[in-house]
């Protein structure tokens, strides 16, 4: 028998796990990846727990439900409910192809105020398609008996009845567990963070939810131009590296020639003025003097570099194009 385990990395995803395996249930982990979330957590996790990990990229299908999310979205720009159950979506197609029986969740009933909600919790299965085949280990005898309880493949009197946000009961089991290591539970999905969701607003009112424009938001000091071009400035050196490898096709490089200072992404559609203005922001961050004219490089994919002189900005006037 085995069973496909939704694996993050955080105590609640591990103890459903281990309490499954504790059973004598074959378990593989199941991850995602994204610009809003890694699967680093639940590498870890994995390797802890000695089971194998499957390892899904989301990032298309994670935007388009961003974009527009049937259930809406949490505090922020966080679908939680809708992207849960892609996810469990997902799971199904790995417990199908890997030939397993059911798959597992670390949720907990009332620790999050939407998403794990009992409504929540059945919107996500019902939307999924695994009706009856989605075991939440952790509130399981708080829930109707899954497939697998009702088929004496899994003990339902050794699962548990957490609820709410209280992490006490997690702490003691994964004591019992000799369960040590797992991650934080501040950590998790960018887009549930306030100055990330601002970013991710301007975005999607740009119309520009792209994979390439949503990973630059990670990095650098973003703002929007007079023309609706978007500029990211690195802030150091390893930003700066960063921006290098991480340009979208299309986009444009500006910085200061032969000045120390940083390397800046430009939207491609960038008009005349707010090429302009690119320059005189990036120069403001260059070794420069407040009045002093300097040259500033613009290049493309063609690497053809195009010179325009650029006066730095004012740092109070820099402040009203910041995101």
């Amino acid at each position: 028998m085995k069973a496909i385990a939704l694996l993050s990395g955080g105590l609640d995803s591990v103890l459903a796990a281990k309490a499954i395996m504790e059973q004598g249930i074959e378990v593989v982990g199941l991850s995602f990846e994204s610009p809003f979330f890694s699967a680093d957590g639940a590498r870890t996790a994995a390797g802890d727990l000695g089971i194998e990990l499957v390892v899904v990229d989301l990032s298309d299908e994670i935007l388009k439900t961003v974009r527009d999310p049937k259930h809406g979205y949490g505090k922020h720009v966080n679908p939680c409910i809708d992207c849960h159950a892609l996810m469990v979506r997902k799971a199904g197609d790995v417990m199908r192809e890997q030939e397993a029986s059911f798959v597992i969740t670390g949720e907990v009933v009332g620790q999050r105020p939407k998403s794990q909600m009992r409504f929540g919790l059945a919107a996500v299965e019902r939307e999924s398609g695994l009706e009856g085949y989605l075991l939440r280990p952790l509130s399981a005898r708080l829930l109707d008996p899954t497939v697998p309880e009702k088929e004496g493949w899994i003990d339902r009197q050794k699962l548990f009845a957490f609820h709410g946000r209280t992490r006490k009961p997690q702490m003691e089991l994964a004591e019992e567990f000799g369960i040590t290591r797992y991650e934080s539970p501040a950590g998790g999905c960018l887009l549930t963070d306030e100055n990330y969701a601002r970013l991710m607003r301007d975005l999607m009112e740009h119309g520009a939810l792209t994979v390439g424009a949503v990973s630059l938001l990670a990095v650098g000091r973003q703002f929007r131009l007079p023309g609706g071009a978007k500029l990211v400035v690195g802030r150091n050196h390893a930003e700066n590296e960063s921006l290098f490898e991480m340009k979208p096709s299309g986009d444009l490089f500006v910085k200061a020639y032969e000045r120390k200072g940083p390397v800046a992404v430009l939207d491609g559609e960038a008009v005349e003025e707010d090429l302009d203005m690119a320059a005189r922001i990036v120069s403001r961050y260059a070794d420069t003097e407040p009045e002093e004219t300097v040259v500033v490089e613009i290049w493309g994919d063609d690497g053809e570099r195009k010179q325009r002189p650029a006066k730095p900005m004012r740092p109070r006037d820099v402040k009203e194009y910041a995101i």
